[in-house]
């Protein structure tokens, strides 16, 4: 079945970065699956997909406008450290869970540490970044409806509460921060 948009697609993935270096892919026997034009992942994987068969293979580059977008200076928040957890204290390059009102978890790097404050960047880590991905089409099939869910809110506008990701759930969060979805 040539993909279209409504076809489901199940799907082995590499991502990498210009230089080489692995960000993110599938696990072997765990293929990416996604309804093809719903929005269930990026909109240059979307599209690069279009047009394939089963069983093709296919490399192609994905531009930030296409991925995750440019880097966004607003996305940069001046925090005060006392909202922060008291018991590191905080790091260039830490990363930080904030929990949006809407119970949504959002990285925060920090990207300057000052005596009072600290800088915190909400940009997804990869927004600027062109990607390279080597796909190959294992199956596609006929997809029922697609229900999604916006569920994006601006956690920045209201409260949000400030968490440290211990090293353990960062190393976590570094394999799911690639995820095409």
């Amino acid at each position: 079945m040539k993909v279209v948009n409504g076809v489901k697609v199940s799907l082995e993935y590499e991502g990498r970065f210009e230089d080489g270096t692995v960000f993110d892919e599938s696990k072997e026997g765990f293929p990416l699956e996604f309804v093809v034009g719903s929005g269930q992942v990026i909109a240059g994987f979307d599209a690069a997909v279009v047009d394939m068969d089963e069983g093709s293979e296919k490399e192609f580059e994905i531009e930030p406008k296409d991925g995750y977008g440019d880097i966004n200076e607003e996305l940069k928040k001046e925090i005060p450290k006392s909202s922060l957890p008291q018991d590191k204290e905080p790091e260039v390059g830490m990363t930080l869970v904030m929990n949006a009102p809407n119970g949504q978890k959002i990285p925060a790097k920090i990207s300057e540490v000052t005596p009072e404050n600290v800088i915190i960047d909400l940009n997804h880590p990869l927004a600027g970044k062109k990607l390279i991905f080597k796909i190959k089409i294992v199956k596609t099939e006929q997809a029922g409806p697609v229900s999604s869910e916006d569920g994006k809110e601006d956690a920045l506008e209201e409260k949000s509460d400030i968490e440290d990701v211990s090293p353990k759930e960062k190393e976590n969060e570094n394999k799911d921060e690639g995820k095409t979805n």
